[in-house]
């Protein structure tokens, strides 16, 4: 086997043509299975609202994006700024009725997921910084 087809995707584009190491790529790889499992339950749920399922294709999108980074987190790495406004915004809009105790479990699991994403990507475009 060609040692350099490991890094060459389709039509011999360039994959993750710098090592950043398995904790990363699995981290992101983490980010795009949750966001396109939260956002095809939000768009196939049958009682959704038109609004909840217009909110599941956006989360599904942004499963997307981290697909991209997760192949290629370097090249990709300023998407994460959009997951950050995003998850962010999810964790600060809801975050005031977990605090409040109004929320169910699965709102308070959403939460918390997504601010460990936020952590992990601020953390990762941080580290990251001087580099690019």
């Amino acid at each position: 086997m060609n040692e350099g087809a490991l890094n060459e995707g389709r039509l011999g584009a360039p994959v993750g043509s710098e090592e950043i190491g398995s904790f990363w790529r699995i981290f992101f790889w983490a980010a795009a299975l949750f966001n396109i499992g939260v956002g095809l339950a939000g768009m196939l749920v049958p009682t959704a609202s038109l609004d909840g399922r217009m909110m599941g294709v956006l989360v599904f999108a942004f499963g997307i994006i981290y697909v991209l980074v997760a192949r290629d987190p370097l090249r990709y790495r300023s998407a994460l700024w959009a997951g950050i406004v995003s998850k962010g915004g999810v964790v600060a809009l809801l975050g005031a009725d977990v605090l409040a105790r109004r929320a169910d479990a699965a709102t308070v699991t959403i939460i918390a997921i997504d601010a460990i994403f936020v952590i992990g990507f601020l953390a990762f475009l941080l580290m990251r910084d001087d580099e690019g």
